[in-house]
């Protein structure tokens, strides 16, 4: 069984998909950190040599060897779901959870994120909000095609793991 976290960057699915993980015993990957250690350089290092069309067909291809793997968690890019048939792959082959994030919260979080984010690089905070609530707009119905829908705002582990059929 595979349980894959989709939602905006800055939504929290490497934060909750490692605590997730290690509540229920199974491995954890993050696509990006794959891709990262796959490839010998950092998201924005991909980014700035390959571009985005690269990057995108890079995470089809860890998309489709985490297919091999059992009883893991996958925090996934921002993205993902968006492109190819990734959804449809995830969904056939694990639960997907959407973590729903106000763009507010996100644009909060995003802000004080310590990481760079190639895709926000640069951006002023207006410019900031106005590229989430663009994004959203655009990505939001692949998010909503996962299983189970979680709001962040008001988040609990206990309900996640209800909701995935592990109890309390």
């Amino acid at each position: 069984m595979k349980i894959f976290l989709v939602g905006f960057m800055g939504s929290g699915k490497t934060t909750i998909g490692k605590h997730l993980s290690g509540q229920i015993g199974f491995d954890f990957v993050d696509t990006d950190r794959f891709i990262e250690k796959q490839q010998g350089m950092t998201v924005p290092e991909i980014f700035a040599q390959h571009g985005e069309v690269a990057f995108r067909d890079m995470e089809r291809n860890v998309l489709q060897e985490i297919q091999k793997l059992d009883y893991t968690v996958v925090a996934t890019g921002g993205g993902m779901p968006c492109y190819n048939d990734n959804m449809d792959l995830m969904r056939s082959s694990g639960k997907v959870v959407y973590l729903k994030t106000s763009p507010k919260t996100l644009s909060r979080r995003l802000l004080r994120s310590y990481k760079v984010r190639p895709l926000i690089k640069g951006k002023t905070e207006k410019e900031l909000q106005l590229y989430i609530i663009e994004k959203l707009n655009e990505r939001e119905h692949f998010y909503n095609r996962a299983h189970f829908v979680v709001p962040t705002e008001n988040f609990s582990m206990e309900g996640l793991l209800r909701l995935l059929g592990f109890g309390v």
